[in-house]
């Protein structure tokens, strides 16, 4: 749908040509960097964007260690899709599944010494990616505005900028 208001809708305010654009930009780059960043992945490291993910919020985790629904609602999967992710990269070496202490019924997904080295060795490539995609197309914005806007566009909430554990 273009800017030009429909009939009956006299009350909403119709987008500007800008706005329009960043809508639409901001729609394609949701459905295509996933895939970007997927692929240089997938080609230099044979792991998915999705492994990649589970492995780094399991690193930023405290002990390693998260729950499985945890672990799922932070990579945006369903707790099928992880239950078969963290059954691929246990079978890798690279997570552990234990039962939780207080509750027998709930998992937690714990990473291994050998992940974390997997994780380093394919932090390299997904940070060329990350900057090649994305960063070097930024230049001259304020990021934390734009990190702000974005969290919030996502339903977080918080400082946006606040360092990351692997800002060391």
């Amino acid at each position: 749908m273009s800017a030009t208001p429909l009939a009956g809708t006299a009350a909403v305010v119709p987008l500007s040509p800008a706005e329009e654009a960043v809508i639409r930009a901001l729609g394609r780059l949701i459905l295509v960097m996933p895939r970007e960043l997927d692929a240089d992945l997938q080609a230099e490291q044979r792991m998915s964007l999705s492994e990649y993910a589970v492995l780094r919020h399991l690193s930023e985790s405290e002990h390693g260690r998260m729950r499985m629904n945890e672990l799922a609602a932070a990579c945006d999967m369903s707790m099928s899709g992880m239950t078969r992710l963290a059954a691929k990269l246990e079978a890798q070496g690279h997570l552990r599944r234990i039962r939780c202490e207080n509750d027998a019924r709930g998992l937690n997904a714990v990473l291994t010494d050998d992940g974390l080295a997997r994780l380093r060795e394919a932090w390299p490539t997904h940070l060329r990616s990350v900057r090649r995609h994305i960063v070097d197309h930024l230049e001259g914005l304020d990021l934390c505005r734009l990190a702000t806007a974005l969290e919030a566009m996502a339903g977080g909430a918080g400082n946006a900028c606040q360092s990351s554990p692997h800002d060391d």
